[in-house]
């Protein structure tokens, strides 16, 4: 389990079911392209886009109640800011697999707001 599913939907509890089906389907349909730019920020070694976009899935795992794809990302956004090369594509593959796992649970969850 990627999603602490309690936390959830406490954390999504004020919003209208369709807003919660609308930000996961978003993400959902974001992640093909966040997950490519990633991976081009790292072959790249362009730091500061990575920063940028590994910050920003950060926030957007977080918002999920995903801890250990928010720590992935918060461990590649602080090796960006560094500049340090270590291990970035092996945490981002691990980061990918947690990222698939996390879409599955959403799917899971979006079906108790149709």
């Amino acid at each position: 389990m990627v999603i602490e599913k309690e936390e959830f939907r406490q954390n999504f509890k004020p919003f209208d079911k369709e807003i919660v089906v609308e930000i996961i389907d978003i993400f959902i349909q974001e992640w093909p392209d966040r997950q490519k730019e990633i991976q081009k920020n790292i072959e790249e070694g362009d730091f500061e886009s990575l920063r940028f976009n590994a910050h920003s899935l950060k926030g957007v795992v977080a918002n999920f109640i995903a801890d250990e794809p928010k720590t992935l990302a918060k461990q590649l956004e602080d090796n960006a800011k560094e500049k340090i090369d270590d291990d970035n594509l092996a945490k981002f593959q691990e980061l990918t697999k947690l990222i698939n796992e996390l879409i599955e649970e959403l799917k899971e969850i979006k079906e108790e707001y149709v």
